[in-house]
């Protein structure tokens, strides 16, 4: 989770929860935060600094940030790029598309997931 906060009152904290809630392994990236525990994981200063395979790639930064976010989960071979409510990048959506990631973007996990339970 790219842009994982410790202030419970953000986005990114309640659904970095709710996801390991659903079972999944949430690794934390947010250089500010780099080497602290957050959620019970280790935050990482950057996508590449995680050694091992990550499916997907939760973004919760602005638009801008997206271009380098996309290089760097082209790099680690992500097979998701999952863009937040309001994070819109086309441009990075298409070269992320065309890298072979399949992409969500202006979706939250934490609303899609309970969509799909049966």
């Amino acid at each position: 989770m790219v842009g994982a906060s410790d202030r419970p009152a953000c986005d990114s904290h309640r659904v970095m929860h709710f996801l390991q809630s659903r079972g999944y392994h949430v690794i934390p990236v947010n250089p500010r935060l780099t080497g602290q525990t957050l959620a019970g994981e280790t935050v990482r200063a950057t996508l590449t600094d995680i050694t091992e395979p990550v499916d997907m790639v939760d973004v919760f930064r602005h638009p801008d940030a997206v271009p380098s976010i996309v290089d760097e989960a082209i790099t680690i071979g992500a097979r998701i790029l999952w863009l937040q409510l309001g994070v819109i990048n086309q441009v990075a959506a298409t070269r992320a598309a065309n890298a072979g990631l399949e992409v969500v973007m202006d979706r939250c996990p934490a609303i899609e997931i309970p969509r799909l339970d049966l």
